[in-house]
């Protein structure tokens, strides 16, 4: 491979033109392709859940609760290194592709070993098997991590986007097929695993790079540092992030577990479709302006502000028409599940905004603070599922609820410090959005009083014009609401511009 094709992967110089444009148009495209995915993957939930049972679903939570803590290790924070990292080379990003594989190998070997102790501690035998065949998806996701990561740094979002909703309906189908012909709980299985492979070959066709042999002396040792540093964090954070489905699978059963996960999942599932697009474009952003602050500073606020604006309102829908998207989503079996998703309602509320801490850290290579935060973060969450547990799933939900507002400021003051960004750009960036969502709410809440004898569809669409109305309205009577809502505008004009 010669010197100039080289380059068309690792040189970003070309990126810094027009940034809010290539942001502008790298959001559209992959929130675009998010809901795409969204509406596959909500289609599939419809399907899946009518075809299989909550213990089918809480067997898989078992087993997620390990394989996802795994998935962590066959990174190490290198994906982010290549993409984070001001310039880089063809040599270093093969020594790390190498270094991710031979990783993901391990994992593979280590997840096979463990099922048995797996199957053992949740006390249901057939997890051996759905381990050891869920294993093979880390080597295959090895083999991916660095191409993507290439595409990423390139901005070259509607390619990613391309293969991943290829890969996403693949495996979907796939499940579905299996499930229609009575594979229970191994239909999960086999999405899973027809999704990773998918996903491999596409990015290699799509990125077009192929790594060289490792090369001793190829200069990643401070990239492996700051990728450790993540992986630091990650595993932390997974853990603590998964230890209320450990716990809850441990002491309440598969079923509740199955309500439990189901729940979480399906409220997560659109604010994931429209968080990580959107993060997925600002760090790359936020990392070409590290040499300038003021820019920096206004790029972040305006981000958190647009996301506020679309994921605020987003939750209070979710939770106004929480047992009409149940039954819809899920099916009547389903009912046990609406008051955890209201519960968990209250904490997605923040989280999407929130989670803009670590893009802060990320960005300008601070790698040392972000896994420093992480453990006190982890700290408190852990705290909060272990007091919880006492109660149920129930009481999970509400702990979980309590910490993530209560540890809101401290970490926020602790990310931001020694950054461009201040406390106050923060609050003032979502204070709109959050006036705006609560009085939304109220409005759902009567409009479906009204039409509370009318089938979940027409309640759900009734609801969702009201709401639509009444957040655009409270906006533009809100002072500088109205800017904020033409600028907005504006940047969906940028779309159609050449540029």
């Amino acid at each position: 491979m010669n010197q100039s094709k080289k380059d068309k992967f690792f040189n970003t110089e070309h990126l810094k033109k027009n940034i809010k444009l290539r942001s502008v148009r790298g959001g559209a495209v992959t929130l675009t392709s998010q809901w795409i995915m969204f509406v596959t993957r909500i289609g599939s939930i419809m399907v899946l859940a009518r075809l299989l049972t909550p213990n089918d679903f809480g067997l898989i939570a078992m087993v997620t609760a390990v394989t996802g803590f795994a998935q962590i290790f066959k990174d190490l924070g290198l994906s982010m290194s290549t993409i984070q990292r001001e310039s880089i080379n063809h040599a270093q990003v093969s020594t790390l592709f190498w270094i991710n594989v031979v990783i993901s190998t391990v994992i593979m070997l280590v997840i096979a070993v463990l099922s048995p102790a797996v199957a053992w501690f949740y006390n249901a035998p057939q997890l051996t098997w759905v381990m050891l065949a869920l294993s093979v998806t880390f080597l295959f996701g090895g083999l991916g991590i660095q191409h993507q990561a290439l595409l990423n740094r390139q901005m070259r979002f509607a390619t990613i986007a391309g293969v991943q909703i290829i890969s996403t309906i693949i495996g979907i189908a796939a499940a579905i097929y299996a499930a229609m012909h009575g594979f229970r709980y191994w239909a999960l299985v086999l999405n899973n695993i027809v999704s990773s492979v998918t996903l491999v070959l596409g990015l290699w066709l799509a990125s077009g790079w192929l790594p060289c042999l490792p090369v001793r002396g190829a200069g990643v040792r401070s990239m492996l540092n700051f990728g450790m540093n993540i992986t630091g964090f990650d595993i932390i954070n997974y853990f603590s992030r998964n230890l209320d489905n450990i716990l809850i699978g441990r002491f309440c059963g598969s079923s509740s577990l199955g309500l439990y996960s189901t729940a979480y999942q399906l409220l997560m599932l659109p604010v994931t479709n429209l968080r990580n697009p959107l993060n997925n474009v600002a760090l790359p952003s936020l990392s070409r302006m590290q040499k300038f602050p003021e820019q920096y500073r206004s790029y972040y606020s305006k981000y958190i502000s647009i996301l506020a604006f679309m994921s605020m309102p987003l939750i209070v829908f979710m939770f106004v028409c929480s047992e009409n998207i149940i039954i819809l989503v899920l099916g009547k079996q389903w009912l046990g599940a609406i008051d955890l998703f209201k519960i968990l309602a209250l904490a997605a509320l923040i989280q999407p905004i929130a989670s803009s801490r670590g893009l802060v850290l990320l960005s300008l290579g601070k790698g040392q603070r972000y896994f420093r935060w992480g453990l006190f973060n982890a700290i408190a969450t852990v705290s909060s599922f272990i007091i919880g547990i006492h109660w149920g799933a129930i009481g999970v939900a509400i702990a979980y609820v309590v910490e993530n507002y209560l540890i809101l400021y401290p970490s926020l003051w602790y990310v931001y410090k020694g950054t461009p960004i201040k406390i106050s750009d923060f609050f003032v960036s979502i204070w709109k959005p959050a006036i705006s969502s609560l009085v939304m709410g109220f409005a759902g809440i009567l409009s479906q009083a009204v039409f509370v004898r009318q089938s979940n569809i027409i309640v759900l669409s009734a609801c969702f014009l009201v709401c639509l109305l009444v957040y655009l309205l409270t906006w533009a009577v809100i002072p500088g609401g109205r800017k904020d809502l033409s600028d907005y505008y504006s940047y969906g004009i940028l779309l159609f511009n050449k540029a």
